[in-house]
């Protein structure tokens, strides 16, 4: 049985989440992408999935059954990171988590740690 496309309330939540992360409405594109989500089952299925891209990252969240979603973001085909957890039962957190760790992530590729001073960062 196929996996139902993302919503009205699902779209809605990216769209809120993604403008209040950044501070304006941000582009998405709508997607599938083909996943392995049984590691002993070779079969690949077919997922609804929302990407965008910001400052020089890539995001995905992929819906891969009805209230579950799965996500990663990645700089280039061989830097490619997850959150730590496969799958989320709610979308917002399955954002919200996703964006701190990049965030995060993006703090550490720029040699940037807590407790730092501005003039160190620079």
């Amino acid at each position: 049985m196929p996996i139902a496309d993302f919503d009205d309330t699902e779209l809605w939540v990216i769209r809120e989440t993604l403008k209040e992360r950044y501070g304006a409405d941000r582009k998405y594109e709508l997607a599938d992408c083909e996943l392995q989500l049984n590691p002993s089952d070779p079969a690949l299925t077919l997922c609804p999935t929302v990407f965008w891209s910001a400052r020089d990252c890539n995001f995905v969240v992929f819906k891969v059954a009805d209230q579950e979603y799965g996500c990663q973001f990645f700089y280039h085909g061989q830097e490619q990171y997850g959150t730590g957890r496969n799958q989320y039962d709610n979308l917002a957190e399955c954002l919200a988590t996703l964006l701190r760790v990049q965030a995060d992530h993006e703090k550490e590729r720029l040699g940037i740690r807590s407790g730092l001073t501005g003039d160190q960062i620079r």
